[in-house]
């Protein structure tokens, strides 16, 4: 009878909660719910997207809250989930605020209404929980009075899963800290059979609490699933002009980079299609505008990167994926954006055979080598005060984003620790773990394969990707184009072909120029800081090695061989003319030229500066040469200070006599790549210094 009672009582917040007078709980949401809120258990949920995850925790938050409990701290990765969770809690009564970057102002009001009581619900980033003020002050008085701790998509977690975070490992110590008898509840719609069991064990922590798994069926019953096979750029850019409008409502174009999202973006607003470009580099105010916009229906689609993923809530009719993802488990968790709150939505595929060079790319991104790992911890160690990312940047050959993720490993590791004015060494000894990296690794190319298998399969899509997931109740869904649920036709209108051939063939990216030089370099012996006094000009390249287009034959002209060698020779006949094309349309006002010397494409490059002289017709008078051969072409790539450093000791400027010849020459300078900018920065600073009055350069390729 209690029990009866308790679930009348949990429904009438649920109702609250989506607005509606005939809604009740399912029997599995019930159990989780009388887990945590009755019997104050730790709990994993694993359920489909849409399945009412957010509904157990405000429903059980409400219930806690009643009885006395303290307030609910929700962990979530992003913030559009927590402004749609906030908006979900007001509907029911709930008191829900949220700590994170874009509010700093509010903090101390915000900590103040958690210490009187007034606030039902906390939502943090997992990044909050290292914030050295935040971790000191707050979290412990969390830790004290916390009534239930929620960890949303919490694979990220498990070092095994598709979306891992290292500050979502900081969680398991602040599991360590809750009192005796707090109910936890962990959630994703993402995880495999390796995932879950991780995940299971860490909430345990070192209690030997029993973790209740809750797992269900992850079918998405309104999804249709289909691929198409285009064999090139233009054909799958043509398609999607053809064939966006026929799909229902507003959706997503999903892109494996950023460069693609704003190349295809402005392809299909050419085309006639209401799109707009979103990714990870877009204004947090803009994203929120777009989001909303999606959501409303406002716009046809958003041609996003992965960044519009977790925490997004909107009745969409279709995602689309331009290049497939890297793992079954992260394009499953693409398309369950798509098909919430209808009947009815369309999911395609349009796989590219640049993918795998793409994947490859992210993975040179993963957790640095050991050695540069150690060389960190010892300059930390030799420091008698806590160092900043930027100091430490020029002593580690990393960049920035790379560093910094290294540095939260070891914070969680025990190695180093973020405290106010930057990082310090513990003095913990730190082990490389290399078997288990090993293992996650191999488990990468499982899932790529995995990945590449999908494309192929004849049998139910949908089964597949839940069989990817150990879904044990994996089955034909009578949906997909295997299935014969869905027709997808592949053909593309002459009109769209040759609209996208041209668009993809027309070459021409702007390269910026530099403006600041990175900070910390007087400590390595070089007087230069602050604002660029000179810089170069705006100058250009043919393509990203990423783009569609020209990016393709770049990316086969700069691809090393299997055991690593470096191609070199001339520039190819199509990309000569394209970089014709570049000069013809940028038109820049041109004395001479000057050129990078390289070392390991000496052919590519001197045929490039050669090839660009005849065609403007004026001398070639300047080389940056390289006078220490020591000094590796990349070294220092990994982060601005090291690269300046580096290419300051590799090169010099030698002046040709047709130099001097020339009254203040206007100068392009000629590079075959452009990876930081550094180089082509300081060629120009010496260029000027030397007597030109303007300097821009002219790339092949920018990678990027």
């Amino acid at each position: 009878m209690a029990e009866e009672l308790v679930r009348e009582e949990a429904e009438a917040h649920l109702r609250a909660l989506v607005g509606r007078d005939d809604a009740t709980l399912r029997d599995d949401q019930w159990t989780a719910i009388e887990a945590l809120a009755v019997d104050r258990r730790r709990a994993l949920v694993v359920q489909r997207t849409g399945w009412g995850k957010s509904a157990v925790y405000f429903v059980a938050t409400a219930l806690l809250r009643a009885r006395g409990s303290g307030p609910t701290v929700i962990i979530s990765p992003l913030l559009a989930l927590m402004r749609n969770q906030i908006a979900a809690a007001e509907r029911a009564g709930i008191r829900a605020v949220t700590i994170n970057s874009t509010n700093l102002d509010a903090w101390e009001q915000i900590h103040s209404q958690i210490a009187d009581g007034s606030v039902d619900v906390l939502l943090v980033s997992p990044e909050r929980l290292n914030n050295p003020g935040f971790r000191d002050e707050v979290l412990p008085r969390l830790a004290a009075t916390t009534g239930l701790l929620v960890v949303d998509e919490a694979h990220c977690i498990s070092d095994w899963g598709h979306d891992f975070r290292p500050d979502y490992r900081r969680i398991r110590t602040l599991l360590g800290e809750l009192r005796d008898g707090i109910p936890v509840l962990a959630t994703t719609a993402t995880a495999n059979e390796r995932v879950t069991h991780d995940v299971a064990e860490q909430l345990a922590s070192d209690r030997d609490a029993e973790v209740l798994v809750l797992r269900g069926s992850l079918d998405r019953e309104s999804l249709q699933l289909g691929v198409v096979k285009l064999r090139t750029a233009e054909q799958r850019l043509g398609w999607l002009a053809d064939h966006l409008g026929e799909l229902k409502g507003s959706g997503i174009v999903y892109c494996l980079t950023v460069a693609a999202t704003q190349e295809v973006a402005d392809h299909l607003r050419g085309a006639g299609h209401d799109v707009a470009a979103y990714s990870g580099q877009t204004d947090a105010e803009e994203r929120h505008r777009l989001e909303q916009a999606l959501a409303a229906g406002e716009v046809k689609a958003l041609i996003a990167t992965s960044a519009l993923g977790m925490g997004f809530d909107a009745t969409l009719g279709f995602v689309i994926n331009l290049g497939a993802p890297a793992s079954p488990v992260s394009y499953y968790q693409q398309v369950g954006r798509a098909g919430r709150g209808t009947d009815e939505a369309t999911v395609v595929l349009l796989p590219a055979t640049e993918d795998r060079d793409i994947w490859a790319y992210f993975a040179s991104l993963a957790f640095p080598p050991e050695q540069l790992v150690r060389e960190t911890l010892e300059v930390l160690g030799a420091s008698d005060r806590p160092m900043s990312t930027p100091a430490l940047e020029t002593q580690v050959e990393l960049t920035r984003n790379r560093l910094e993720t290294m540095l939260k490993v070891l914070d969680v590791d025990g190695a180093a620790q973020r405290v106010s004015g930057g990082w310090i060494a513990t003095g913990r000894e730190w082990v490389h773990d290399t078997e288990r990296y090993a293992r996650v690794e191999e488990a990468r190319k499982r899932e790529q394969q995995a990945m590449l298998d999908y494309l192929d399969t004849t049998e139910c899509r949908m089964a597949y990707l839940r069989r990817q997931l150990d879904d044990p109740d994996a089955a034909p869904c009578g949906r997909c184009d295997n299935c014969g649920g869905l027709s997808l036709s592949a053909e593309v209108s002459r009109t769209a072909l040759t609209d996208a051939r041209e668009v993809l063939s027309r070459p021409g990216v702007v390269v910026e120029p530099r403006k600041m030089w990175p900070t910390g370099l007087d400590r390595m012996g070089l007087e230069l800081k602050g604002r660029i006094s000179t810089p170069a000009g705006e100058g250009r390249a043919v393509a990203r090695l990423t783009d569609l287009g020209h990016g393709q034959a770049l990316r086969e002209l700069f691809r090393a061989g299997a055991s690593g060698e470096v191609r070199d020779e001339s520039v190819p006949a199509s990309l000569g003319q394209a970089v014709v094309d570049v000069l013809h349309d940028w038109a820049p006002q041109v004395d001479a030229l000057a050129y990078v010397e390289s070392a390991r494409r000496p052919v590519l490059t001197r045929s490039l500066v050669e090839g660009v002289a005849r065609h403007l017709g004026v001398p070639i008078v300047a080389r940056w040469s390289i006078a220490d051969p020591a000094v590796q072409p990349d070294k220092g790539a990994m982060n601005s200070a090291q690269r300046v450093a580096a290419v300051v000791r590799r090169g010099r400027l030698d002046l040709a006599p047709g130099f001097s010849e020339l009254t203040a020459p206007r100068l392009l300078v000629v590079d075959d790549q452009l990876v930081t900018g550094w180089t082509l920065t300081l060629v120009g600073q010496e260029l000027i210094a030397a007597g030109a009055s303007s300097v821009a350069p002219l790339v092949l390729a920018v990678q990027a």
